[in-house]
């Protein structure tokens, strides 16, 4: 068997045949052979590595992120150097890309969920290497993948107005974030759209212990509301609480919506009605798309964009008059 035929198993080539692939991956798990990466990186002119930027990965959303990018990366034999980031300056980003640098990697994945950083500088800061972005601005001209927010936000809404809902309150997440930013956005728009004003609306920070506070303060203003949209499952979480100590039913008087899916939001008591977004598919989309832009540096700047989906569950329900 040529040493070209053994190649093309060890490195996935499509046009081996089934039984050639089984017999060399069975000397070659016999031999206890393992690739020699210095050298592969000597012949392909690629490290195999890829690096990341991630940024509060305390939060669930930008976890996932990371989970499911590392994830994907494994999947396909790839190695990743990580440098985190807390704070939202560029100087911080150009820290942490600067550290980056200094490591031997084929391409970038930079998450970057604030408005503070802004994708040319970012661009700037990468150079010649291929990069790509998660969380950039809707239509943003760089290479980027995104999880459409306001498509999430019109679902939820759309779902509370089918049910009967009229009078709207809203927690939103630090609006700083884009995120947070899109999903206040689209619910005023669609809001708008069936004629009516957008509630009562308080920042908070996406933490459980945010929303109950932010919760609080709806209950404390005394404008009536039997809806009330909140920006993350961890602060809708919080949220309930809230209204329950104020003797509230819920939904019975008061329905409320979510946006993430945590794994625990189906066993919230009662169960959280929340948009989902799938991260699995965010990572997988976002190596695949940076390994296309290695392959091919002049590949065209576009963004790549998935829909997140509504669980409907019992946090949710018909409106009553109050």
């Amino acid at each position: 068997m040529s040493t070209q035929t053994v190649s093309r198993v060890i490195n996935e080539h499509r046009s081996v045949a089934p039984a050639t692939r089984a017999r060399v991956s069975e000397a070659v798990e016999q031999l206890g052979y393992r690739p020699n990466r210095a050298a592969r990186a000597l012949v392909t002119r690629r490290s195999n590595t890829i690096g990341l930027v991630s940024f509060s990965t305390r939060y669930y959303g930008p976890g996932q992120m990371l989970v499911n990018l590392e994830a994907a990366l494994r999947q396909r034999g790839i190695g990743l150097t990580l440098a985190s980031i807390d704070g939202s300056s560029l100087a911080e980003m150009s820290r942490a890309l600067g550290a980056l640098s200094a490591s031997d990697l084929d391409g970038i994945v930079v998450i970057a969920p604030v408005s503070s950083l802004e994708a040319r500088a970012i661009e700037r800061l990468c150079g010649d290497t291929p990069f790509i972005m998660i969380d950039a601005l809707p239509a943003e001209r760089v290479h980027s993948v995104v999880i459409d927010q306001r498509h999430g936000v019109d679902l939820a809404t759309r779902h509370l107005l089918e049910l009967g809902h009229r009078a709207f309150a809203e927690i939103s997440g630090p609006l700083e974030w884009h995120d947070a930013r899109f999903r206040q956005e689209a619910m005023t728009t669609v809001l708008h759209a069936a004629g009516l004003e957008p509630g009562p609306s308080v920042e908070s920070d996406w933490t459980a212990a945010g929303g109950f506070a932010a919760a609080r303060a709806l209950l404390s203003c005394g404008t009536p509301f039997t809806a009330l949209a909140v920006a993350n499952d961890q602060m809708a979480l919080g949220a309930i609480r809230a209204l329950r100590d104020g003797g509230l039913r819920i939904p019975e008087d008061v329905s409320v919506v979510g946006f993430d899916d945590v794994p625990e939001a189906a066993f919230f008591e009662p169960p959280l009605t929340t948009v989902r977004q799938d991260f699995e598919a965010l990572g997988q989309q976002s190596v695949d798309y940076l390994l296309a832009l290695i392959a091919r540096p002049d590949t065209p700047r576009h963004q790549r964009v998935l829909y997140p989906s509504l669980v409907v569950r019992a946090s949710t329900g018909a409106a009553r008059p109050r």
